[in-house]
């Protein structure tokens, strides 16, 4: 790993180069969901100092593919497709209901501020700020909802979309996957403007469609390789401080 490691590092520095290893070994299932990621360990193996480290997996942690646990420390991130069908289901169900009813009550300054949340998903994009990613993607989609009337259904779908958090995270850290999103908001937010209503709304449909096929694909890539995934119950993550940067550009080294 260490000659595949070194040759992309350059002017990374130690902790982003440690991100992008960590990240691709997660996701092809070197690391089985529910695999604790020790820091001690993982600074020896990569010849560094803890403080990358921590950093690399507070990262991680913001991107949904660990998470940080009191006295356990680093664990890997479970993602069953039951979980995934039971929240996408309920999405493509009850976000289209919403929609219907909302988008032609949606004012000028509605769609001003709906615009402004979707520059700045934009701008997290491309200052890969992957934290902001879910956050202003669930802003987004209940911006367009705010006039359905329809206050149950409204805070189940918060629930839906507080919960879609992760998976965002996780599926849009493709380049593909990170200007597909940015294309299909402007075009659901176009259709909305030009009152094609049920267009719309199966626009919408489709896009969250597409979300749900990706982290499918994510799960069967990381099953294809045989790693057991148990479940680990992510509503026990810890509030976790911030650590200072790295500024370090050294060349990290892993063991073997």
């Amino acid at each position: 790993m260490l000659a595949a490691l070194k040759p992309r590092l350059g002017h990374r520095t130690l902790s982003a180069a440690i991100v992008e290893q960590l990240r691709r070994d997660i996701l092809d299932g070197t690391y089985a969901a529910g695999a604790q990621l020790r820091q001690d360990a993982l600074a020896a193996s990569f010849q560094v100092s803890r403080i990358p480290v921590r950093e690399a997996l507070f990262q991680l942690e913001a991107e949904g593919l660990v998470l940080i646990e009191p006295h356990k420390g680093a664990i890997v991130s479970a993602f069953s497709l039951e979980e995934i069908d039971d929240v996408f289901d309920l999405r493509v169900m009850l976000e289209p209901r919403m929609l219907a009813p909302s988008a032609p009550l949606l004012t000028p300054d509605d769609f001003a501020e709906i615009s402004a949340l979707d520059a700045a998903f934009a701008g997290a994009i491309a200052a890969q700020d992957v934290a902001q990613w879910g956050q202003l993607n669930a802003r987004f989609h209940l911006a367009l909802y705010r006039h359905a009337r329809q206050p149950r259904t409204l805070a189940i779908v918060t629930s839906l979309l507080q919960t879609s958090d992760r998976f965002t995270r996780l599926q849009m850290n493709r380049a593909p996957a990170l200007s597909r999103a940015e294309n299909e908001h402007r075009k659901l937010l176009r259709l909305c403007r030009e009152g094609k209503v049920s267009e719309a709304c199966d626009y919408l449909v489709a896009h969250i469609e597409k979300v749900r096929r990706d982290l499918h694909a994510l799960l069967k890539r990381g099953s294809d390789t045989g790693a057991a995934r148990p479940q680990v119950d992510p509503r026990n993550k810890s509030k976790v401080g911030k650590m200072p940067s790295s500024s370090s550009t050294h060349r990290v080294k892993r063991r073997p």
